[in-house]
């Protein structure tokens, strides 16, 4: 038997490209989790592109709702009753990154330098709510703005929380001479499957990056809170001449992960810069989680923003 298509041979496998450009500013989308696949600004990459006919390398750019980072064990309790999650981290046996990552968004309005996608998270396994989701993404000048919004189509109180999966660089320097800054106050203790165990001051610590350190020097999967943005700038990177590329976010967004690998497709080091409104296992600690009403709709944002 002979299965029924309804896209021809060759198609991306994150589905549609939505290319969006503005001066010499270009973004594509993709279809599949609404991931940033490639930003540009004056032939220079802003974000580590990824192939168009592979799939997102470490989770690049997708969007990560109801939660992101990990759900322990993938329980956690509603009305003092055990939900179990799919395992999607079987490794270290955590359901990570939401519900969406692998799910196809609708079109709801493209125009040339925005784009704005939707997709429905359908009560499943250990998640019995029901919302409608849309990410809009927009070039301004030197920045890409980006919007979540989350409807909770339940009848009953629904908890959601928000992050993103960038790969931020700058394209023409050699990854190993960024200088990263993140503006938090606290770090994040983790066991060795990577859940949280403390929420810690990063005073004097390794971890206080709000004077900088050489990215090249850097091993990281880790978190940050008490994020305190400076003109809205969570972290940065830096090059040697001065050209940074900023990681914007709002109030909503309380929280950063970064991540480092040797192991990205095309470049020896890449950086995970991550906006969160919730940490890891938000569901059993209430960090950061958000509640919403029957028919309420919660709007978070962030950017990034390349001054040259």
């Amino acid at each position: 038997m002979t299965a029924t298509t309804t896209a021809p041979l060759g198609t991306a496998p994150t589905g549609t490209q939505y290319v969006l450009t503005r001066g010499d500013s270009r973004a594509v989308l993709t279809q599949v989790a609404a991931s940033l696949r490639e930003y540009t600004i004056g032939g220079v990459n802003i974000t580590t592109p990824y192939d168009e006919q592979a799939t997102p390398p470490f989770g690049t750019g997708i969007v990560l709702v109801p939660w992101p980072n990990r759900v322990e064990d993938g329980i956690w309790l509603l009305d003092e009753r055990p939900q179990q999650l799919d395992i999607t981290e079987p490794a270290k046996h955590n359901a990570i990154h939401g519900l969406l990552r692998y799910t196809g968004y609708d079109l709801i309005e493209k125009a040339e330098a925005s784009v704005t996608l939707g997709a429905v998270v359908f009560p499943q396994h250990g998640y019995p709510f029901h919302l409608d989701t849309a990410v809009r993404y927009e070039l301004l000048e030197d920045e890409l703005a980006v919007t979540h919004t989350i409807t909770n189509l339940s009848p009953v109180l629904a908890p959601v929380a928000i992050g993103t999966h960038p790969f931020l660089t700058i394209g023409d320097v050699a990854p190993e001479e960024l200088v990263l800054t993140v503006h938090a106050k606290t770090h994040f203790e983790v066991d060795a499957r990577l859940n949280p165990l403390s929420e810690d001051p990063v005073d004097g610590t390794e971890y206080d990056l709000r004077a900088g350190r050489v990215l090249g020097e850097l091993y990281l999967d880790d978190a940050w809170g008490g994020v305190e943005t400076v003109d809205g700038v969570a972290a940065r990177l830096i090059a040697p001449d001065g050209r940074e590329v900023r990681l914007k976010q709002d109030h909503q967004h309380g929280y950063i992960q970064v991540f480092t690998t040797r192991d990205y497709p095309g470049t020896s080091l890449a950086v995970a810069i991550e906006p969160m409104t919730a940490p890891a296992n938000a569901f059993n600690s209430g960090k950061g989680l958000r509640w919403l009403e029957p028919g309420e709709t919660w709007t978070a944002s962030w950017g990034i923003q390349y001054a040259r």
